[in-house]
């Protein structure tokens, strides 16, 4: 039995944006041609600049975003889903296996219902429970791991605070059983020391469950410190994925050396700068030719703007999506310190 809980290989999400004045039809590629595997039981980030296509993925690996081209295979220890020909029976089953923690719990949440409503809604909806009494037990159970007491549950979500939420919002995630949750900048909205106590929270979830995460983030110290393994995106491309360790002490294609340069770093004798990326990221509907970063490395050389690198072996389990990858270094002596533990 393979030991990847999902597998995308070519998964292409494309959105067509109408036509042009010659009657052109024009279309968006939000997710480009991307093959990415993650582990039973791993936490695997996903980073990028906002708009690099992060969200429209790791909805398009929960089947909540239409799979254009490529497949998706989920598979765990009793079913096998194949995401692009899967029928709407196994499509409620999967919906059971594979979860999503949204980035605004206060948007998330519904006011009108108690914390007890919210964590049962998911059982009750997908009908894993026979009586309130199993609904009820479950729901307890699935609140005191993540923190939360008796008296919460009668109350209504205005009454707790942003990193209170996101406890409620990771126990609705978890009360049906999945083997798989995406987290989609989960942390982001909360302060230093809350976000601490929410992914220490995570990580206490994918250890003692043995649950996969799908970590979605902007903030590359964070993936730094919980993550397994890294993939890097850029406008709807891999183009660096990694152990987390080699990822951040070398990295090698210029856009993530760029993205690691502009971590703050706690070393008061490290004189390094930010790496300066030239211009915005390009547009979606009308992407360069050739390699799609070429039009802001500082690298790039003729091939870069003609032919599109692939997405290969560098190290091992070290893939990067480019043509000069051996002839640069970008190790970083001050790296953020790159480790799972929390």
């Amino acid at each position: 039995m393979s030991d990847m809980v999902i597998t995308a290989k070519g998964l292409t999400v494309r959105y067509d944006i109408g036509k042009g004045l010659l009657g052109k039809k024009h279309h968006l590629n939000a997710v480009d041609n991307v093959n990415v595997s993650i582990e039973r039981g791993s936490f695997f980030g996903l980073v990028g600049e906002s708009g690099s296509g992060k969200t429209t993925l790791g909805r398009a690996l929960l089947h909540a975003a239409p799979i254009t081209e490529g497949d998706v295979v989920y598979q765990d220890d009793e079913v096998h889903y194949d995401l692009r020909t899967i029928g709407k029976e196994e499509l409620r089953d999967y919906r059971k296996r594979a979860q999503l923690i949204f980035q605004d719990p206060y948007a998330a949440l519904s006011p009108r219902m108690t914390v007890r409503d919210i964590i049962a809604e998911p059982l009750e909806v997908m009908g894993l429970t026979s009586s309130r009494e199993e609904t009820d037990a479950r729901v307890r159970e699935i609140a005191a791991q993540c923190r939360l007491n008796l008296e919460h549950l009668r109350r209504f979500p205005h009454a707790f605070s942003g990193g209170q939420r996101h406890r409620i919002s990771i126990a609705r995630a978890l009360v049906s059983g999945p083997k798989l949750i995406v987290a989609d900048e989960s942390v982001a909205a909360l302060d230093v020391s809350i976000q601490a106590d929410v992914l220490n929270l995570l990580k206490a979830i994918q250890r003692d469950m043995g649950i996969s995460f799908l970590f979605i983030s902007h903030d590359l110290s964070v993936v730094a410190h919980v993550c397994d393994h890294v993939a890097v995106m850029y406008l709807g491309r891999l183009v660096e994925t990694a152990p987390t360790r080699s990822l951040f002490e070398r990295p090698r294609h210029p856009y993530t050396s760029a993205l690691l340069s502009a971590i703050p770093s706690l070393d008061p004798d490290h004189t390094g700068e930010a790496e300066k990326l030239d211009g915005e990221i390009p547009s979606t509907t009308n992407p360069p030719p050739g390699c799609k970063f070429h039009t802001r490395c500082r690298f790039a050389k003729p091939e870069c703007k003609v032919e599109r690198p692939k997405l290969r072996e560098v190290a091992p389990d070290h893939f990067v999506s480019c043509h000069f990858a051996e002839e640069f270094d970008f190790s970083r002596e001050h790296a953020a310190p790159a480790t799972s533990e929390a």
